[in-house]
């Protein structure tokens, strides 16, 4: 067969197939699990593999070393049109192991059956112990030039931009966990910078658990599942989490945080990420600054409600994954910007009476404005989960010339920790030359063989000096722009097991998360340690706790404690007198749409002429509708992509009810239990689903728009007149509204709070 013919088969499988669905796909709404859609009949015409979708992206092409290759980024993918072995070998059957006749014995000579149940049996690699269950995207970083004032590091200078690979993870569920839990967020970013790879390995809450790495697997152990029933999975709603937490206080900080709605994320895209420790900035003269590392999202702080994140866990728990492959897909590129807060770097390495070495504490930003110095644009997803997400080896050692590490000891175990980690998930110390963790700048090294050698070293003298390989490699200078550790100066001081005194207050600054929230988070904060602590065994660890909170707030541990059913502890320390940070709360701003989900419930009956427009409407303002019907397929040309038996108000930013549905055939309560939770579909005149979408979307303090028919169901709902439930005379009329009060991401003052 020529070479250019299986391309050509490709392209034209799936043109035909595009051109025989037609209109019924929009290309505009995400989900579509390949690049081409299926034929009816399995394809016997053999091509080569199809392309990949859009939105996927890949690896560079690089050698091990770090050159260009120039080679497409497909040519690392399958090649050819038939199966073959790993050698290349074409293959007339996979189906079938070779046997002593048809029902006789399988033979050992069978080298296929052995070379792929062999090649099975090996596809799993240890998961990471922490961060489990990740998803990646690729995407470019820009920088704004803001930053070159204080840093040499190339990829910060104005309008340089760099290629990233992202991975958003959580930190305590296994790999096959749920996305929804109340968890902490990994936010990390591999720059592959021209002056070797940096990684800013960060979470999406500021502070953490401890302020020394020789803790870290008691914090870990005590999070994960109890060892002896392996229960339970990816949660910290249980006794030996708050064990730890209420008797090593230091902990207090990052649980408030945790039990807030920084716990449960809306999505990626609505995440910040935090460097967690100060790092030093170095300039071109020598001179250093401290800094902490911030990643602000473009849409926003955005959160779960707990109901939400309890429902997407049984509907859809990849619905964090999901959400950010969608986006991409449709165009609505995930975004944050990079920033850093900037310190004097003097002997004391404190701000404002703040130790900047402490991880368990924040700098306010009221005090130390967040300067902004670059975007981050996710722009493709993975071509393959296991070569890029789970491959993907990160760690806080990754550092280009101008960043440098600091004296916080949590930050000095984590130095040691990732390479060692990496050794054993990945197979040996080469683990930088698999693909996705290949550098993009000329690799020099020195190191040779090990487990999964990739290059082919030339030259006989891997030691320096040498005179064999005419002295290569050479030492870098500063014209070279060698990386340079800070010569900081160590104080004389005893080797001591021991913290500085400044590590001792561990309350201030949880009462001054605390008092930053607005009343509605401060709700949400009780219920979370109500539930958590209520799903402890031991009375004692819910008591130690509470005595914990009464040294935070008396209002929060009464609550708390009222909820317990156990009596109010008083404060053993006195009670901080702090300033509120308005920048710690996630309400009272406005964000842009993009990306949003935007359902909208449609019948045969409503006026589909204004349907057709309100879609266009949704995607013109940046955000993708998916329309609910009583059933699959069609309605006047418009494709269905929910209906009310698959899905679910929790994955939609606002409802819009264009309808009235009658019961469909299939809401019947032995058929669909929801069809059973809001009246009876043998006297209803709108489907019982529909009903149950809308009070859960009320009920989530969502945007609700009804108009013709629709506005009917809000009536026999029982919300027509709260806040954030719009009718109008148009579909058109309805949607602006919609969209204004969308920009708070929720309409909070549908329900006022108990506490001020």
């Amino acid at each position: 067969m020529e070479s250019s013919k299986p391309a050509q088969i490709v392209k034209d499988v799936v043109e035909a197939a595009v051109e025989k669905v037609g209109d019924a796909l929009t290309p505009d709404v995400p989900g579509a699990p390949g690049s081409a859609p299926p034929p009816l009949q399995e394809p016997t015409t053999p091509h080569g593999p199809l392309p990949p979708k859009a939105e996927q992206g890949a690896p560079d092409t690089r050698t091990p070393t770090g050159a260009e290759t120039g080679v497409p980024k497909i040519a690392k993918g399958q090649q050819g049109a038939y199966l073959t072995t790993a050698n290349g070998a074409r293959l007339r059957d996979t189906d079938h192991s070779l046997k002593a006749g048809p029902r006789g014995p399988v033979l050992l000579q069978d080298h296929h059956l052995r070379e792929k149940i062999t090649h099975f049996d090996h596809e799993r690699i240890p998961e990471r112990v922490v961060h489990a269950r990740g998803a990646g995207a690729h995407g470019t970083f820009v920088a704004y030039g803001a930053a070159e004032e204080v840093t040499r590091a190339g990829f910060l200078k104005k309008g340089r931009e760099t290629p990233v690979f992202v991975r958003f993870s959580t930190v305590l569920g296994s790999r096959g966990s749920a996305d929804t839990v109340r968890d902490t967020r990994g936010f990390a970013t591999k720059f592959y910078t021209d002056e070797g790879t940096f990684d800013l390995v960060a979470n999406n809450i500021p502070v953490f658990f401890i302020q020394d790495a020789i803790k870290f697997p008691d914090v870990i152990h005590a999070g994960k599942p109890h060892p002896d029933r392996e229960i339970p999975q990816a949660q910290s709603a249980h006794d030996t989490f708050w064990d730890f937490v209420s008797l090593h206080t230091e902990a207090q900080h990052h649980t408030i945080w945790n039990m807030s709605d920084r716990g449960i994320p809306r999505s990626y895209r609505t995440m910040e990420g935090f460097g967690v420790h100060t790092f030093r900035m170095v300039d071109e003269a020598g001179a250093t600054v401290l800094v902490k590392f911030h990643w602000k999202p473009k849409l926003g702080v955005h959160s779960l409600t707990w109901e939400e994140a309890q429902l997407i866990g049984g509907i859809d728990p990849d619905y964090h994954r999901r959400d950010l492959y969608d986006a991409i897909e449709a165009g609505a590129y995930p975004e944050w910007e990079l920033g850093i807060q900037v310190f004097p770097d003097t002997p004391e390495e404190t701000f404002a009476g703040i130790d900047l070495l402490d991880p368990t504490k924040i700098v306010p930003e009221e005090l130390a404005p967040v300067q902004p110095i670059g975007k981050l644009t996710l722009n493709k997803t993975p071509r393959n989960f296991f070569a890029e997400t789970e491959q993907v080896a990160f760690h806080v050692g990754h550092l280009p010339p101008g960043i440098d590490v600091t004296n916080d000891p949590l930050l000095q175990g984590r130095l040691f920790s990732y390479v060692d980690t990496q050794l054993t998930r990945l197979g040996g110390p080469n683990f930088t030359q698999i693909p996705i963790n290949r550098p993009h700048a000329d690799v020099n090294d020195m190191l040779r063989d090990g487990f999964h050698q990739h290059a082919v070293h030339a030259g006989v003298a891997p030691y320096r000096p040498n005179s064999l390989d005419g002295g290569n490699p050479f030492p870098a200078g500063d014209r070279e722009h060698a990386f340079v550790d800070t010569p900081v100066t160590v104080a004389e001081a005893p080797k001591v097991r021991a913290a500085p005194a400044s590590f001792d207050d561990h309350y201030s600054q949880v009462r001054l998360f605390w008092q930053s929230m607005s009343p509605v988070e401060k709700e949400h904060i009780i219920r979370a340690y109500t539930f958590e602590l209520g799903k402890c065994y031991h009375q004692a660890i819910k008591e130690r706790q509470l005595q914990c909170l009464a040294n935070v707030d008396p209002v929060l541990c009464e609550q708390v404690a009222t909820g317990l059913g156990l009596p109010v502890p008083q404060p053993t320390v006195p009670l901080a007198e702090v300033q509120p940070s308005p920048a710690l709360s996630q309400v009272g701003r406005e964000w842009p749409a993009d990306g949003r989900m935007v359902g909208i419930v449609v019948d045969a009956q409503a006026d589909l002429g204004d349907v057709h427009e309100v879609r266009r409407e949704v995607f013109a303002a940046g955000m993708v509708p998916l329309l609910i019907a009583a059933h699959g397929g069609t309605v006047d040309g418009l494709p269905v992509q929910r209906t009310f038996a698959t899905g679910r108000s929790v994955e939609f930013d606002a409802v819009l009810l264009a309808g009235a549905p009658a019961p469909a055939p299939d809401a019947l309560p032995a058929r669909d239990a929801k069809a059973g939770s809001a009246g009876s579909a043998g006297s209803a005149t709108v489907d019982p689903r529909m009903l149950l979408l809308v009070e859960e979307a009320w009920r989530h303090a969502k945007v609700i728009g009804a108009w013709g028919a629709g506005a009917e169901v809000l009536n026999q709902a029982g919300v027509t007149g709260t806040p954030g439930v719009v009718t109008g005379g148009s579909g058109a009329e309805v949607l602006a509204e919609v969209q204004r009060l969308m920009a708070a991401h929720r309409v909070w003052e549908r329900f006022p709070a108990s506490v001020a």
